[in-house]
């Protein structure tokens, strides 16, 4: 069994690669609301603003190197500013 004390390091370590949000492949976001760890937890809030795109379709998770730390497909209408909760949790997998 992996400690939780080792879990919250690798969230840690997860945030700490997290620097930007970027959705459809075309908008950057740079600014986040909270970005933190609780537990194990990678705790995300950042807003999508309106008019920057119609809908979402794919928000990443980026480096500042671009590498993609998370992807993932979803469908939000952004009809106006557009405040977006993000966890990720990371935990042990037993086989």
């Amino acid at each position: 069994m992996i400690p939780t004390t080792y879990l919250t390091e690798l969230a840690t370590y997860t945030k700490d690669k997290i620097m930007k949000v970027v959705v459809n492949n075309t908008v950057e976001i740079t600014s986040f609301y909270i970005r933190q760890v609780s537990d194990h937890t990678v705790e995300l809030e950042y807003m999508i603003p309106h008019g920057s795109v119609v809908t979402a379709e794919l928000i990443e998770l980026r480096s500042n190197s671009d590498v993609v730390v998370s992807s993932n497909a979803v469908y939000i209408p952004i009809t106006s500013d557009t405040i977006i909760k993000q966890k990720m949790k990371v935990s042990e997998v037993t086989v």
